[in-house]
């Protein structure tokens, strides 16, 4: 035990040494139990006043008390979860420069802001302006988004878009001083981590993989729509952003008395504003009020799985907010009276930033949406979205009935006789959130318990409906996922069989084209009016030339240019025959395991990487993807996501799988584990059958950890070559490289300049997404190498076919990522 408490010590005597200085000064002080005392706060805490009577220290003593023993045991969970793993990592004087600096700087851009906000006549600005506060988890903050300059960009993005989200939220509806130092305090250590480590700053918006950014831009609109909710149950936040805290205000009268209030014609306005607190108050009212959030809580949800009709509702839903915001505005000027402002709640001190702050949240996060509306474009299978809204249209017509009826019930509940034609009138109103209904005079009001759950409730049952019907479309199979053709085509693959790619054809986007005889089948997908396959058509080789020229016939009937992409030399046979155009644009390489043995100079790389492999305790380990456990999944996907993000290039897709492949419980996975159960790599598998038996391996995935074992993607193909040979398969594929190759090929056209413009392109990728520096590293194992081709009708359509290909692997690809792309290619 005093080795490990050494041991902790050595590796981050800065973070522990802080951690210690803090408990003493507050035992010696008395702190520790309600925090510094009113005189030791005046020389010790953050504020503007310490700072304006000279006391410099501040900066800096603030971050060394806490305001009671529950913060000052939260404090030290930060310490010792965060403080020492970052020191570890970056080193201790590093770490000792970064919470110096950042707790100072910040402090004082704190106050900077306390002063700028005070200036203008505002509640949150005075509030600020008197607040003294102490806090250390603001240095610890500090120095972890210092230290993200160290980390892989995927953890580095991440931890800054996560941190940044809930602390700008925090500050806008909080608003306490405490909140805007830590703010303050973690953009100063964000802006000094490049220079502690010497780097650049780099920046997160357009690397990574679709699925880590859609992540991304759903947690910002989360942190939007729960920042509301957030001050509405913080009853203490001051933020710009914290009037939804004033539902919780005291109602001035009950029911019964408001009816006495209102009987009297010199009372109108506080009849009026008695009616809007009435209405606005309980727990039926908030929840209704909340409901539009809710709704747009579940479209952040939908917007990470890339749903466009989640886009679609995230950006209608802040329209209208924005809509209803500025109605809000213009009547709140015209009226000049103290009524609840609609999109939030009362505002007791009026001012421009009261009313336009969230104005502008807003905006800021409609403005996202629309520049990432690329990144959203998975549609719903037909009637998905009419389902939904014929549900919730029935749920409303139920409500409407329930009320009316009940309502009828239960006249005697209400302050007024409320017959037919009332409640008839008043129903619609009640699936409205109250707080949009201020500016209309209710036409009755519940007095007793059992009318006042059908009042305010009713409408709670429609939204929750609303809500769970959206969830379910965002969670049902997206539109394009053709259960019963992939069915039919994992049938035809397994039996006659399909080549080494086509396995290919049951990844999702593929559409399914099948012959009349239903024994041939075709995968394919449109883009720019070309219908791209996917590798080979599946099938019986008798029948190979008969399905071709009908799929091409189908293609054309429908007003397609057909085109075949990354077929073999059987499918580009029969497409000469026809007279089509043949190019060269990938080269395949196939290991033979009949006589496999490394043995030799040629494998001299391969049999390093096992033996340095076995002395290092690295095993191969078969797994599925679903039979995985959930710590290997996961370091799966940071391997996964963390090599796509230090590409700061998109991920392509199309005859290059992703994460989203190996979930197939047929694809096998060979896994680079260590005795700790750390995974370093990761590579996948499709198998390849003939008339139901499988013969052959073809390798898809291939991920490596940054800091792992180096060699160990030989390791693991040599491992899978040499376990596929014992167990007697054919062959193993290790799939084709892109524009790599091309030179090597036979080619139905004369070698000229489509060949050379595809050499050049091929030379031009290359430092950004590597193909050929992948097909030399394939042949380290001594491949077979065979030609893919691409076989179009009419060269002529060659220029829309390119663009075709390029937004099959490039899907999401946007005007501004074409741009870095451009960058990187001329800067390499």
């Amino acid at each position: 035990m005093t080795t490990r408490i050494g041991s902790g010590v050595s590796r981050a005597p800065v973070a522990l040494g802080l951690l210690a200085v803090i408990w003493i000064l507050a035992l010696v002080t008395g702190a520790w139990a309600k925090g510094p005392s009113r005189e030791l706060s005046a020389n010790i805490a953050l504020g503007v006043p310490t700072f304006a009577e000279g006391q410099v220290w501040t900066l800096w003593t603030s971050g060394l008390f806490a305001s009671g023993f529950g913060n000052y045991v939260l404090a030290s969970v930060f310490v010792l979860a965060i403080a020492v793993p970052v020191e570890h990592r970056i080193g201790s004087r590093r770490f000792a420069l970064a919470v110096v600096v950042s707790q100072g700087a910040g402090a004082a851009l704190a106050l900077a802001a306390a002063e700028l906000a005070s200036a203008v006549p505002n509640s949150w600005g005075l509030e600020l302006h008197g607040h003294l506060t102490v806090d250390p988890l603001s240095w610890v903050l500090g120095a972890l988004l210092a230290a993200t300059a160290a980390m892989h960009t995927l953890w580095r993005r991440r931890l800054r878009t996560l941190l940044l989200v809930i602390l700008v939220t925090t500050a806008l509806f909080a608003g306490h001083l405490q909140d805007v130092t830590r703010l303050c305090v973690a953009v100063v250590g964000l802006l000094i981590g490049p220079v502690l480590f010497g780097r650049a700053a780099r920046s997160p918006v357009l690397g990574g993989t679709i699925r880590e950014r859609r992540t991304l831009v759903a947690l910002v609109v989360a942190a939007s729509v729960l920042g509301p909710v957030f001050a509405a149950f913080s009853p203490h936040a001051i933020g710009p952003l914290s009037s939804l805290r004033e539902l919780f205000d005291q109602v001035p009268y009950s029911p019964r008395e408001l009816v006495d209030v209102c009987a009297d014609p010199a009372l109108h306005d506080e009849c009026r504003k008695g009616q809007q607190a009435l209405r606005l108050s309980g727990i039926g009212p908030l929840i209704m009020n909340l409901m539009p959030s809710v709704v747009l809580l579940v479209a952040a949800e939908g917007l990470r799985r890339g749903r466009r009709a989640a886009w679609l509702l995230a950006v209608g839903g802040h329209i209208a907010l924005i809509g209803i915001a500025a109605v809000s505005v213009i009547v709140r000027t015209v009226q000049q009276d103290e009524a609840r402002w609609v999109l939030y709640g009362i505002h007791r001190h009026s001012s421009v930033y009261r009313d336009f702050a969230p104005l502008l949240a807003l905006l800021a996060v409609l403005v996202l949406l629309l520049a990432t509306r690329r990144l959203f474009d998975v549609r719903a299978s037909r009637g998905t979205y009419r389902r939904v809204w014929l549900g919730t249209l029935g749920a409303a017509g139920l409500a409407l009935v329930l009320y009316s009826v009940l309502g009828t019930l239960l006249a005697d509940g209400f302050d007024r006789d409320p017959g037919i034609g009332t409640l008839l009138r008043d129903a619609p109103l009640r699936l409205l959130p109250p707080v949009y209904l201020q500016l209309f005079e209710p036409p009755v009001l519940p007095l007793s318990p059992a009318a006042t759950v059908l009042f305010e409730w009713v409408g709670v049952l429609v939204w929750t409906t609303l809500c769970l019907l959206l969830l379910r479309s965002f969670l049902a199979p997206p539109a394009g996922y053709d259960l019963g053709g992939e069915r039919r085509v994992r049938e035809l693959l397994h039996t006659p069989g399909g080549s080494s790619l086509s396995w290919m054809s049951t990844w999702a986007g593929n559409r399914y084209w099948f012959s009349a005889d239903g024994r041939h089948a075709v995968a394919y997908r449109v883009h720019s009016g070309v219908a791209l396959t996917t590798t080979d058509p599946i099938g019986e080789h008798a029948g190979l030339a008969g399905a071709i020229d009908e799929f091409a016939r189908w293609c054309l009937g429908n007003g397609w240019t057909p085109c075949f992409y990354s077929v073999g030399s059987d499918t580009a046979a029969i497409a000469r025959e026809y007279g089509w155009s043949c190019l060269q644009v990938a080269e395949e390489t196939i290991v033979e395991l009949a006589d496999l043995a490394f043995k030799g100079k040629k494998f001299q790389d391969v049999r390093t990487a096992l033996n340095r492999a076995g002395k290092d305790g690295i095993e191969a380990r078969w797994t599925t993807y679903t039979d995985a456990p959930l710590s290997v999944t996961e370091q799966i996907v940071d391997i996964s996501e963390e090599w796509a993000a230090d590409k700061g290039l998109p991920e392509m897709g199309f005859t290059l799988g992703g994460l989203a492949e190996l979930h197939d419980p047929e694809v096998r996975l060979l896994l680079a584990v260590d005795r700790d159960e750390h995974v370093h790599a990761v590579t996948s598998w499709m198998p390849v059958y003939r008339d139901g038996t499988l013969i052959g391996l073809t390798l898809d995935f291939m991920r490596r950890r940054s800091d792992g074992f180096r060699a160990a993607m030989e390791f693991l193909i040599a491992s899978a070559a040499l376990s596929a040979r014992e167990e007697g398969l054919e062959f193993l594929s290790l799939s084709g490289a892109p524009l790599a190759g091309a030179e090597s090929g036979e080619s139905g056209l004369d070698r000229g300049a489509l060949d050379t413009l595809l050499d050049l392109l091929g030379r031009t990728l290359e430092p950004v997404y590597g193909f050929r520096s992948l097909l030399a590293f394939k042949a380290k194992f001594q491949p077979r190498h065979r030609p893919m081709y691409m076989l179009f009708p009419d060269a002529a359509a060659l220029p829309t076919i390119g663009i075709a290909v390029g937004r099959a692997y490039l899907p999401h690809l946007s005007l501004e990522e074409s741009g870095q792309l451009l960058t990187q290619l001329l800067r390499r």
